[in-house]
C-alpha cells in the first residue's frame, strides 16, 4: 500500500533511509551518512512531499518529491531491494507529476539502470564537492 508519509514516521523512515543509502553508496564511508541525517529530518523532509510503501506495517520503502518535480530521495529497505516497491513508488510519482529530475551518483549502477529502464535520460554530469564524487543529472518527462 502507498500512502503519504505522516510525521510521527520520521524515526522509521530515517532508520529506513540510512540502511538503504549506506546499503546502496558503499564507495562513500557510512559516517557522512550518519552526519547528513538531521539535514535529511530537518530540512529536506519537511520540504517534500513524500509517499511511503507499507507492508504489514512497516515502511519498506519511499519516495519524496521537492519543487513539485525533483526526487530528492527513493529508496527501499534493502531486505526488500528487487521485490517491485521501487517501481510501484517511482509509478506513483510519475502518475502524478508530468516532469521529474533528480541526481544520481555515477557510481551507483544500479540506480543509474532503473532510472534508464523507466524512462529517465542524462541529461547532465556533476560534482558532489561533500562527498567528492561525481553524478548524473536525469530526466524524465511524460509523453
Amino acid at each position: 500500500m502507498i500512502r503519504p508519509f505522516q510525521r510521527p514516521e520520521t524515526p522509521e523512515l530515517l532508520a529506513l533511509w540510512l540502511a538503504s543509502t549506506i546499503e546502496a553508496h558503499p564507495f562513500i564511508p557510512e559516517a557522512w551518512w550518519r552526519e547528513s541525517l538531521p539535514v535529511v529530518r530537518d530540512t529536506y523532509l519537511p520540504n517534500a512531499s513524500t509517499w511511503v510503501m507499507e507492508q504489514q506495517g512497516a515502511l519498506v520503502g519511499f519516495i519524496s518529491i521537492l519543487d513539485g518535480q525533483f526526487i530528492g530521495a527513493l529508496f527501499v529497505a534493502p531486505q526488500h531491494i528487487g521485490s517491485g516497491i521501487g517501481h510501484a513508488l517511482l509509478e506513483h510519482a510519475m502518475q502524478r507529476y508530468s516532469r521529474l529530475s533528480l541526481e544520481v551518483y555515477q557510481k551507483n549502477i544500479r540506480a543509474v539502470n532503473f532510472y534508464h529502464a523507466h524512462g529517465f535520460r542524462i541529461e547532465d554530469s556533476a560534482w558532489h564537492q561533500e562527498t567528492r564524487h561525481p553524478t548524473w543529472i536525469m530526466s524524465w518527462q511524460a509523453a
